[in-house]
């Protein structure tokens, strides 16, 4: 399965919103330095499906805030 992610680093709470069935807005606390804000979006996302993390592949936009990302069931 793939899914838009619009992420918004720096944010004040980590947080998933579902805006549609493959669209997703996630705040996360992370600044986007080295990697972090993505790491850190894979476990709140893993979090929030409860899959194991090495399910979730972002497959394009490593370093924008627009990410489409592949899901393994």
């Amino acid at each position: 399965m793939l899914i838009k992610v619009k992420v918004f680093p720096k944010a004040h709470q980590n947080e998933v919103i579902k805006k549609s069935p493959d669209q997703f807005v996630v705040k996360i606390k992370a600044k986007p330095e080295r990697g972090l804000a993505n790491q850190l979006l894979l476990e709140e996302l893993s979090k929030y499906w409860q899959i194991s993390i090495e399910k979730i592949r972002i497959i394009r936009g490593l370093k924008r805030k627009n990410k489409i990302l592949e899901i393994k069931e």
